[in-house]
């Protein structure tokens, strides 16, 4: 998986690309640990994003409540098959997906 990060002020965007999963998902988390110090508003985009396993939701979950304490997250460009996951397991209602 790659992960593209940009930083402007308050914002931060992480696009993904490849799969969310067991083996990818640490990546992820420790991109997350380092870079959500001072951000307001936490951007995903999922445009190139082809899988998520439940590691990949855990990491997810975790980040949105970071984000609750501090600002906000949503993800975008989400594909049918990842939408699907997030309507199966809940995560539609609990992340703001555009």
């Amino acid at each position: 998986m790659n992960i593209t990060k940009n930083q402007n002020g308050e914002l931060l965007e992480m696009a993904l690309e490849g799969r969310l999963d067991t083996v990818t998902s640490p990546k992820l988390e420790k991109e997350l640990s380092t870079s959500l110090n001072g951000i307001k508003e936490l951007v995903f985009d999922f445009a190139k994003l082809e899988y998520v396993s439940s590691a990949g939701l855990r990491v997810l979950l975790t980040a949105q409540k970071v984000m609750n304490t501090q600002g906000s997250m949503k993800v975008c460009h989400v594909n049918e098959n990842i939408m699907e996951v997030f309507e199966i397991t809940g995560f539609a209602d609990v992340l703001t997906i555009e």
